[in-house]
């Protein structure tokens, strides 16, 4: 599963929740002038809380959600792995029992 490139590179989403914070302006006007929707700003926020207080929260840190996905595309992998070798045994084991 390859994830899609982000529409807004990290400094932006960086600048963005460091505008939020200052709160010089309410929420929906700011997300209005960056070009995003309220609630996309609101998940900023959350997940830069999130990974400034890690391990506190219930949420998972940005490496954390990294992580994850790639445990499991291998866990995935390994599967069908997996799969392919019962088959194999099962295949071998009937050629094996079979008189010749």
């Amino acid at each position: 599963m390859s994830s899609m490139p982000s529409p807004h590179p990290p400094e932006f989403r960086r600048r963005a929740v460091e505008l939020a914070r200052q709160g010089d302006k309410p929420l929906l006007q700011l997300a209005k002038d960056l070009g995003v929707s309220r609630s996309c700003l609101q998940n900023w926020l959350r997940q830069a809380d999130a990974d400034e207080n890690a391990g506190t929260g219930d949420r998972l840190t940005s490496a954390e959600k990294k992580e994850l996905a790639e445990l499991r595309r291998r866990n995935k992998q390994l599967e069908m792995e997996n799969d392919i070798l019962k088959r194999a045994a099962a295949y071998f084991a009937r050629e094996n029992v079979l008189p010749k």
